[in-house]
């Protein structure tokens, strides 16, 4: 008789509620996190760097030891906890505001020395827990708080592609794009994910998983229009796929 696999919640992730809003897919990247943790055995020796944003309560949902960075500087605790000790796994789980704003100079210097970090970097396109303002990956003539007509180019500059950006640089090991707005996408976000840890635990330097995210919250859209919106707004001017992998 073929044994039944049975679907149930990874040994890394707490066992609560959390506090997204109806429609958040942060939770779905929380959970591929804690599946990866799990099946590479890592979970003892794994240390977690929370930001400032939505997902600062990370610390309350992944069954790790876990910092809490000041805002944007999550990948200088991430480095400094890598360098001290070289046996841990750690990761950063950032948002756009965190990472691509606020926390820009942090990322792009961490990525250029090569620290042996996993970074987990959220992009949902605006800043969720503060109200709905563009984010330094607002997409043109999108709406939000600070620009309720719409980005302008000309005004606020174009999106930045963090992913793109980074992968230009000679030290990072894999840098990487999905998303999890369906679930075919789901599926190959999780090997991202699993590469990036990979990549680290074999020493071959730094590497980042970009996650395309939902925020049905602040773009005023349904949860199930808000991952149509995703896939047909966000993917084309930010593609999935691999930038940089590991020689």
């Amino acid at each position: 008789m073929k044994e039944l696999k049975i679907f149930e919640r990874p040994r890394s992730m707490v066992d609560v509620t959390t506090h997204y809003c109806p429609g958040c897919t942060h939770g779905i990247a929380h959970r591929l996190v804690a599946e990866v943790i799990d099946e590479l055995g890592i979970q003892e020796k794994t240390v977690g760097v929370a930001p400032v944003g939505c997902a600062v309560f990370i610390y309350n949902y992944i069954d790790t030891d876990m910092y809490e960075a000041a805002h944007g500087r999550a990948p200088a605790i991430a480095s400094a906890c890598k360098r001290i000790r070289p046996d841990l796994t750690v990761f950063t789980y950032q948002g756009d505001g965190d990472l691509a704003s606020i926390g820009m100079a942090e990322i792009v210097h961490a990525a250029n020395r090569g620290e042996k970090i996993t970074v987990i970097f959220v992009n949902n396109a605006i800043y969720g827990m503060t109200g709905g303002q563009m984010a330094p990956t607002t997409l043109v003539g999108q709406k939000a708080t600070t620009c309720p007509l719409g980005r302008d180019p000309q005004i606020n500059g174009y999106p930045i592609r963090v992913a793109e950006m980074l992968a230009t640089l000679a030290a990072p090991g894999y840098i990487a794009r999905v998303c999890v707005a369906k679930p075919k996408y789901i599926l190959e976000a999780k090997k991202a994910v699993r590469k990036a840890f990979e990549t680290q635990i074999s020493g071959k330097g730094f590497s980042m998983v970009e996650i395309l995210s939902t925020c049905p919250t602040n773009w005023g859209l349904r949860p199930v229009e808000a991952t149509d919106w995703l896939v047909e707004k966000m993917i084309p001017y930010y593609p999935l796929g691999e930038f940089k992998v590991p020689e």
